[in-house]
């Protein structure tokens, strides 16, 4: 993948922002066709620095969009497939030894790269599962008391099966509140899936796209992203989202702290849709169910392959009855 030749400085202004967003949704769509909400939320989850899980059963495009992503941003990446017999050493790497000098060296898994996809994340152990947990956190892995840091701009994108397919290990709650956003792809339109048999030919739709910006302007979006203007207004009506989360009898577990902050940063980036320095209630509505759903804990006694659903109903239900600030 070649990265464009210009370099970023400074920040850029909401309408350059906005630019470069449009021009990755658009190179993003010539890939993954009739998606184009849930590809701005993903275009979103990246700018914003969070990482993204994507749910959905097989052959829908989860991963097409994910290679997608890399080659859009020019970001190195690297496909982890999650399998039953995966361990933490093959994700994070190891020391070897090399006879000849008596030493040993630390030799780089595929986690050290700008974009790496986690697939079928569900499909592996806990124990292999929480061997992210640092990464995700901190952009940092620890192994034999040294620590050896990612790559940046860092970005996790994990694909995970329903939990009701078999050979799937549901993702602990500590790993699922490090992913910003939680998407679903969704069968295509009959007609896009009409147009892609007509047109698709025998090779990949990713390996026609070029990258249309690039790393050093992915990072300064994100310093963007963190210079938006969230005034107390929109920060109390965040707030008393989570609250009523937390007092709503069908919850268990409510919006945390986290899941407060999470969300404010998802909304500064989708604010850069509308070249806006500043977050409006539209903007925190936009992002609230896909950065929220897979957070809560029901009451429900079914925690199976209809959570999602019913998660994202209830933070609706929350948002119709919160007042948003004029």
């Amino acid at each position: 993948m070649n990265s464009p030749a210009r370099a970023v400085s400074s920040l850029p202004s909401p309408a350059t922002a906005r630019t470069a967003l449009e021009r990755v949704a658009a190179n993003l769509s010539l890939a993954v066709q009739g998606k184009d909400k849930e590809v701005r939320l993903a275009v979103t989850c990246v700018v914003a620095g969070g990482h993204l899980l994507l749910e959905d059963v097989p052959g829908v495009g989860k991963t097409t969009l994910v290679e997608a992503l890399a080659r859009s941003f020019a970001l190195s990446f690297s496909r982890v497939q999650f399998t039953a017999d995966l361990m933490p050493a093959d994700i994070l790497g190891a020391q070897v030894f090399h006879a000849q000098t008596a030493t040993f060296s630390f030799r780089p898994g595929p986690l050290f790269r700008q974009l790496v996809l986690a697939d079928e994340l569900n499909r592996a152990p806990p124990r292999t599962q929480s061997a992210l947990l640092e990464a995700m956190a901190q952009g940092q892995v620890s192994l034999d008391g040294a620590t050896h840091v990612l790559p940046r701009p860092f970005t996790v994108v994990a694909t995970q099966n329903p939990v009701d397919f078999s050979g799937t290990y549901p993702l602990p709650d500590s790993q699922l509140d490090r992913f910003l956003m939680r998407l679903s792809l969704g069968h295509p339109s009959a007609e896009v899936e009409a147009r892609l048999l007509t047109t698709r030919d025998a090779s990949s739709p990713v390996e026609a796209l070029a990258a249309v910006t690039s790393p050093e302007e992915l990072t300064a979006l994100r310093a963007q992203v963190a210079a938006q203007r969230l005034d107390d207004t929109v920060a109390e009506y965040i707030v008393r989202l989570a609250q009523a989360t937390r007092a709503h009898g069908d919850i268990e577990r409510g919006a945390s702290t986290r899941a407060v902050l999470a969300l404010g940063m998802a909304a500064r980036a989708y604010a850069l849709w509308e070249s806006r320095d500043f977050v409006t209630p539209g903007d925190v509505r936009a992002v609230l169910a896909p950065c929220w759903a897979h957070r809560l804990l029901l009451r429900s006694a079914n925690q199976g392959a209809y959570t999602r659903d019913e998660a994202t109903h209830l933070i609706e239900e929350v948002a119709r009855k919160v007042v948003a600030p004029r």
